[in-house]
């Protein structure tokens, strides 16, 4: 008989975790594991923004998956469709071609993409930070901008290229905002012929706080540190319309600008929808054993599942954040073994390691089980907690030589020459438009069944 087949989805925290278990507690000859992922590394996403600051190098965050990974099978590709009643998944390579993968069993981790709403203009001139092409992207537009200032005759194009709108004031965008500003701060001394007055960094949130999360005393802290910075930061207010050189505010205001970062929240992968199964606000349905109720042999976690919090109680599900979709994948490898042996489930249950936000330099801001720190003690807190998590030795090592390296030499401010002609938009760099609709996977199953049979 053939053996059983397990298919990951997604190397990000979650299917990493999850893949690398389940290769050290099955036997060779249990079962065969596979990971469907378009690249060949996990990437540390917390740690982006520092990457677009040229603090961190790429590959300090691209940990790789051929290091300590033997036995899982690497499909390189983006799966853009499940069919769970046939067992099959849909998977586009990164050839472009369509290939199909069967299993028994499917661990779902695909992550998410950032969120968007219907605004003019936003989705051809926002640029996001969850990938690392747009790390990369943004800091030599930043860079871009600056020297094309600095070239400017017309005072006005001067203007709008120093001005950077940041949406978003949860930690993606205020770790995005508090370390680009502090690049422009230190590059604009290599440019004589610009006024660094005119350099002006803009974060905004539609909520009434910044980062809610680590409470009021911290939040007021994190503010208070960009705020001496320059950073000019406005609450209640998002965007109305953006433009290739300007970005109006709901408040009415018109910001003259050619960078439009946008980080306002995530949604589950469009991967989820393909499966037509119960969701919660965009998220996979999942029980607190991380399976899908009617669907056999599903499992889901990580960013695209609503996985119940049982220690928040009172209906609460799990947020999308790295630290509850690694334990979430120790958990799943476990159940899914356990289904593999006829053997019952376990819930998922979790304690609180407390939250970081690393703002740059020797500011940061840290909650460690629930004790509050700011300044010194809390970005040596935020480092350690980010070097301990980082799965390879090799990506420590980077990781603390890099941070070593910028606080002795300073910051670089070389583009690398990523920009193009044709700007790329948010679809392009998270693929959003590749997957298949529930008709469509089920019609791909169906045709390969047919011609099969």
């Amino acid at each position: 008989m053939a053996r059983l087949k397990i298919l990951v989805v997604g190397a990000g925290f979650a299917g990493v975790a999850c893949a690398g278990r389940l290769e050290r507690r099955l036997a060779p000859g249990d079962a065969d594991i596979a990971l469907v992922t378009p690249v060949s590394y996990q990437l540390y996403l917390p740690l982006l923004p520092q990457v677009a600051a040229g603090v961190l190098t790429p590959q300090s965050v691209a940990l790789s998956l051929r290091r300590g990974r033997y036995r899982t099978r690497i499909i390189p590709g983006l799966a853009i469709g499940v069919d769970a009643r046939a067992k099959v998944c849909v998977v586009r390579r990164i050839t472009g071609e369509l290939t199909n993968e069967r299993y028994d069993y499917i661990v779902l981790a695909p992550g998410s993409v950032t969120r968007t709403f219907d605004i003019p203009g936003l989705k051809e001139h926002g640029r996001g930070m969850k990938t690392l092409a747009e790390a990369a992207y943004l800091r030599d537009h930043v860079i871009a901008q600056l020297d094309l200032a600095d070239a400017a005759v017309d005072e006005q194009e001067k203007i709008s290229r120093l001005q950077f709108v940041v949406v978003g004031g949860g930690y993606a965008g205020t770790e995005t905002a508090a370390c680009l500003q502090r690049l422009t701060t230190h590059a604009v001394r290599r440019y004589p012929r610009l006024d660094p007055s005119l350099i002006r960094w803009h974060l905004i949130d539609i909520a009434p706080k910044l980062m809610p999360e680590l409470g009021d005393k911290l939040g007021r802290s994190a503010m208070e540190v960009l705020q001496r910075r320059g950073v000019e930061i406005s609450l209640g207010v998002s965007v109305a319309e953006a433009r290739p050189d300007q970005v109006t505010f709901t408040d009415g205001r018109v910001v003259p600008s050619r960078t439009l970062i946008w980080t306002a929240g995530v949604v589950a992968s469009p991967l989820v929808e393909t499966l037509g199964a119960e969701t919660v606000h965009g998220r996979l349905a999942a029980t607190a054993q991380m399976t899908l109720p009617g669907f056999d042999g599903v499992f889901a976690l990580g960013d695209g599942a609503a996985v119940p919090d049982l220690e928040g109680g009172d209906g609460a599900v799990c947020p999308p954040t790295a630290q509850h979709a690694h334990r979430q994948a120790k958990t799943v490898a476990d159940n899914v073994i356990a289904a593999l042996r006829g053997e019952p489930l376990r819930s998922y249950r979790h304690r609180d390691l407390g939250l970081v936000v690393d703002l740059g330099g020797r500011n940061a801001v840290a909650k460690p089980a629930g004790v509050e720190l700011h300044g010194m003690p809390a970005q040596a807190v935020a480092r350690g907690y980010h070097v301990g998590a980082m799965r390879t030795n090799v990506a420590k090592a980077r990781a603390l030589t890099n941070w070593i390296l910028n606080a002795a030499a300073g910051d670089d401010f070389v583009r690398i020459g990523f920009l193009a002609e044709e700007q790329p938009s948010l679809r392009h760099f998270e693929q959003t438009d590749a997957y298949m609709t529930p008709q469509q996977v089920r019609e791909h199953t169906a045709s390969l069944n047919a011609d099969q049979g």
